[in-house]
């Protein structure tokens, strides 16, 4: 186990599975949204699922132990998807996952037509500000922002290699869901569900989870009840602490 891993990194384990990550707090660690991320659409038993902005391989790895499927993971970062491909070994998954180091727009490259059933994604959230000053680390700048990809280039993409009924399904900031949903409509993605997800229950919603289908009707719409990480006293609720160590 120990030569899977280089300086500065550390496994973690997501206790209700067992799934293994190699992470590193110097790239950006998988953090909540990527675990509801993991959990939120139904997942295909066979067939093919592909994760967009992969980073380390963290929704992918935790999508594998729910499904039979073949599993693609993107990253665009060299370092991030090193991690994710020796992630993918230290799990014995081989044979189900495959990483690929490479840019969104090249996907038709890896994917002939439209093949895939369920595209997973945990994207830059925030776009770029010409007069901020951007100073964080360029692995969390990437991670963070639209510099390498954005939601019109990673719609495009899905709307590319998405079987019909297929569908994408997203984590993002609430801020944005104007913006989510024109881009999806854009794309001929209907979507289909809505959850928020508060820290607190008295506290506003920082997070979003959204499925859209490929060539659905815009019929059907569902927002789904608000899901809170913690409680007042700052533990998880019952339904987190299921989703993290199981029932």
């Amino acid at each position: 186990m120990e030569e899977l891993l280089k300086p500065g990194e550390r496994i973690n384990q997501l206790f209700s599975t067992d799934i293994k990550i190699i992470q590193n707090r110097e790239v950006f660690s998988y953090s909540v949204d990527s675990v509801l991320l993991s959990r939120f659409p139904r997942i295909p038993k066979t067939g093919l699922v592909v994760d967009f902005c992969a980073g380390n391989g963290a929704v992918g790895l935790f999508a594998s132990s729910r499904t039979k499927a073949k599993i693609l993971s993107v990253e665009i970062q060299e370092r991030l998807s090193d991690m994710a491909e020796r992630s993918v070994r230290l799990n014995g998954l081989e044979e189900q996952i495959q990483v690929i180091c490479d840019d969104l727009k090249n996907m038709p490259s890896y994917i002939q037509g439209s093949k895939v059933d369920l595209i997973l994604c945990n994207p830059p959230y925030f776009k770029v500000d010409p007069n901020s000053n951007l100073n964080e680390s360029e692995h969390y700048l990437l991670a963070r922002h639209e510099i390498t990809t954005n939601l019109k280039e990673i719609c495009r993409s899905a709307q590319s290699i998405l079987k019909s009924n297929g569908r994408l399904a997203m984590v993002h900031r609430p801020d944005r869901l104007l913006d989510i949903l024109a881009t999806l409509q854009q794309h001929n993605l209907a979507p289909k569900r809505l959850q928020f997800v508060y820290p607190k229950r008295e506290k506003e919603a920082n997070m979003l989870l959204i499925e859209a289908i490929k060539d659905g009707s815009t019929s059907g719409f569902k927002v789904l009840p608000p899901l809170i990480v913690h409680n007042s006293d700052g533990t998880y609720t019952p339904e987190i602490q299921e989703i993290y160590y199981g029932s």
